[in-house]
């Protein structure tokens, strides 16, 4: 098997898992959408905790990826925390889908252990990267910077799944907008 089908089927993986979490990973339906046999699945990820813990994996590691990079693109911490919503309303442009781990984190109870881990890393990713930021662009002081990114998190969060029920990202938009006008983000 391939480095490419591994690949392929992290992809589709991703795709169902932001639409129906972790109980939507099906290895017939993600065999077919990436058009293989589903014993291929197997063969990358003997079952589908491997599976589930791997796709979280990638998703965070993806995400703290392009949070690095947005930081080392400006110069500006206070425009990175601007741009911090934008990364969740990307899910939304596709599908009206939703961040992966939120999805996980919302069955939580019925997760695998592997999988529960990759969830909480996700978020403690976002929230140290945000406490970071928020420390660097002085928006509170660095005793006051995790709880306020703790808040931040929690409410994008919450804007990206009010969105989704409405299948309206205009509602989105307006969420965050009034996180700014409440003085959450940065204006």
């Amino acid at each position: 098997m391939s480095s490419s089908s591994r690949e392929a089927i992290l992809a589709a993986a991703r795709r169902t898992a932001q639409a129906h979490g972790y109980g939507g990973l099906n290895f017939r339906e993600l065999a077919e959408d990436v058009g293989i046999k589903a014993a291929s699945i197997h063969y990358h990820f003997p079952s589908k905790a491997d599976l589930g813990a791997a796709v979280a994996r990638r998703y965070w590691e993806d995400t703290a990826a392009g949070l690095e990079a947005m930081l080392a693109e400006t110069s500006d911490p206070t425009d990175c925390l601007r741009q911090y919503p934008g990364i969740f309303r990307k899910a939304l442009e596709n599908d009206n889908r939703i961040c992966l781990c939120s999805f996980m984190a919302a069955e939580y109870d019925g997760l695998p252990e592997a999988v529960k881990n990759e969830v909480q890393t996700f978020a403690d990713v976002n929230v140290a990267w945000l406490s970071r930021v928020l420390s660097a662009a002085a928006v509170v002081s660095s005793e006051e910077s995790e709880g306020r990114a703790r808040a931040i998190f929690a409410a994008i969060i919450g804007a990206q799944l009010i969105a989704r029920s409405r299948s309206d990202i205009s509602l989105y938009d307006a969420v965050v907008d009034s996180y700014r006008a409440a003085g959450l983000l940065p204006a």
